[in-house]
């Protein structure tokens, strides 16, 4: 049972380490048992993390009752929504190999015998699956839960998804002051990961569904006690997987990421899940190609439509069944490989035996989907020839199919301003480039020009197409991750204003309508802009990054 912890506590060569294990407080008798690393993302900036302290000792509860020693130790995590907007975004997706590198050192050099992942936000998630794949020692995910929606003040259910779109209305006058303090006031509130279907929940979720989290993990809030109890069957669990040696990699197979980007699709998750399926599965020697999305997605129904894509939460979706219940309606067109073996030390078979879809309006039966396909989509043509992503559950019909004309832009902040001076109209195709993982560097999330259009009344009739990605929260004919992208000369480096773009979502093309001679004048003349950081970590970032295709990991 004790694997790798006899290097730092058994044998009197040993003898050096124990003394600095006494100096900590342990017992000899503490040392005699397996030692469980505690990964936690507790810190005082991010309201999905400022509960991970109690579901920490929660872990150790379970951990010790089971016969382990736990070991907290921390990783860092970035809120998004604080970080949108600014040039903090780009300090966003870097985190991200932050967090995997940091803790690959400190599992490595203590020498745990397993690990408990204890993460909640964005980057945070797929950080430490990633760690979890390249460490390849038992481990197990509890996540701090998911936050539960606000009401304002009429009643009204709401969102952080309806706040950034509030500041939208504001500029086009469709709401006042009063407006946005009333979303403002109750949009968040509580702890917990924002309460949509947006990428911590995505992630969270998919933890469940590639079996590398127990039942409950993606959905009950976190403020339910639930979650408590959740946490301390995990800090159990754990000390099962050391037993039987059930490491993430048997976990983790490509037939599991297979399953993952199923629930996917069934569940609407955010586009941000096709750059960390892919940046996972490489940590595991997975290569996962975007064409297999298309494919997977083609004969995966979409069967729920939490916000943004609709009006329901992840407290709903908890209610319902949860990702289990998804799971469940997915087995009864033979959509997942149940044979696997999951965290649990069960079978997916086993653990869906009993399940019951307990709201076919939230989850819809897989006979009466909301789409014969998937929530995503995976875009080619001579814009993007290896390829772009659109949450497809989120747009509204009539933006399906579009043509316009393109009105480029070099940053974001360009394109706020002109979005906010009223300056784009119905029919216009924003491009907003110089985004991507090298560009930015960073790839930076476009909540605020997305919800901008949305809130100002123009979802239905502008598209946004970029090089950098989407939060969760966004929801509209928001095209991005386009590769390649522009500052590796890529072909959206080449639009100018006033050229036509096609968007065909249901064929899965985009098409810059100019003519291929025009683009090798263009391409000739071009030069690419200087860096905007050339110092630090997103300098070095930028250096190793690959493209988005690839899921953006670092070579």
């Amino acid at each position: 049972m004790k694997n790798f912890s006899r290097n730092v506590t058994q044998g009197i060569e040993r003898a050096p380490n124990r003394s600095l294990f006494y100096a900590l407080g342990y017992t000899k008798e503490e040392l005699d048992r397996p030692l469980i690393g505690v990964v936690c993302s507790y810190n005082e900036i991010v309201p999905g993390h400022m509960n991970l302290d109690k579901i920490a000792e929660a872990v150790k509860a379970g951990i010790r009752a089971a016969g382990g020693t736990p070991v907290e130790f921390p990783a860092i995590a970035v809120c998004d929504g604080i970080a949108m907007g600014h040039v903090g975004m780009k300090y966003s997706l870097i985190t991200r190999d932050l967090i995997a590198d940091s803790t690959e050192a400190m599992a490595i050099a203590h020498q745990f015998d397993g690990l408990v992942m204890i993460p909640n936000c964005d980057k945070n998630v797929p950080g430490l699956l990633m760690a979890a794949a390249r460490l390849n020692i038992p481990a197990i995910f509890c996540s701090g839960g998911p936050m539960l929606a606000g009401r304002l003040n009429d009643g009204r259910r709401t969102c952080l998804s309806h706040m950034f779109e509030a500041v939208g209305s504001y500029y086009a006058g469709k709401l006042d002051e009063a407006g946005v303090e009333d979303y403002e006031n109750n949009a968040c509130p509580t702890c917990g990961s924002c309460s949509g279907m947006y990428t911590a929940n995505s992630m969270n979720c998919l933890t469940e569904a590639i079996g590398m989290a127990l039942r409950g993990n993606g959905t009950i809030p976190a403020v339910w006690s639930a979650r408590l109890r959740l946490a301390k069957h995990t800090g159990m669990k754990i000390m099962e997987l050391v037993e039987k040696n059930i490491r993430p990699r048997d976990i983790m197979t490509e037939a599991a990421f297979h399953n993952a980007e199923t629930v996917d699709m069934a569940l609407g998750c955010s586009t941000n899940t096709m750059l960390h399926l892919p940046a996972i599965a490489h940590e595991c020697g997975i290569e996962l190609d975007l064409d297999i999305s298309n494919e997977i997605s083609s004969r995966t129904p979409n069967l729920c439509h939490l916000a943004p894509a609709g009006d329901t939460y992840m407290e709903d979706l908890e209610g319902a069944g949860g990702v289990y219940a998804v799971m469940k309606e997915l087995t009864k067109k033979n959509l997942l490989d149940t044979s696997l073996v999951t965290c649990t030390g069960k079978t997916i078979a086993e653990n869906l035996e009993g399940v019951k879809n307990r709201n076919p309006e939230l989850i819809r039966p897989i006979e009466n989907p909301y789409s014969q396909d998937g929530g995503i989509a995976v875009l080619k043509g001579n814009l993007a020839p290896e390829g772009c992503v659109v949450k497809r559950s989120a747009v509204a019909p009539e933006m399906m199919s579009h043509t316009g004309p393109a009105r480029v832009f070099n940053c974001e902040e360009d394109a706020i301003a002109a979005i906010y001076a009223g300056k784009i109209v119905a029919g216009d195709v924003v491009v907003i480039r110089y985004e991507g993982p090298k560009g930015g560097p960073g790839m930076r999330e476009m909540l605020n020009p997305t919800s901008a259009i949305c809130g100002m009344g123009l979802g239905e009739s502008v598209a946004l197409i970029t090089d950098g990605r989407f939060s969760g929260a966004t929801r509209g004919a928001s095209i991005g991750h386009v590769c390649p992208e522009a500052a590796q000369g890529g072909p959206i480096a080449f639009v100018e204003d006033g050229d036509t773009i096609a968007i065909d979502i249901a064929k899965c093309s985009i098409t810059l309508e100019v003519d291929e001679k025009t683009m090798t004048d263009r391409r000739a003349k071009w030069v690419c802009p200087e860096p905007r950081i050339k110092t630090g970590y997103a300098a070095r970032y930028a250096k190793l990054v690959t493209s988005a295709a690839r899921g953006a990991v670092l070579e």
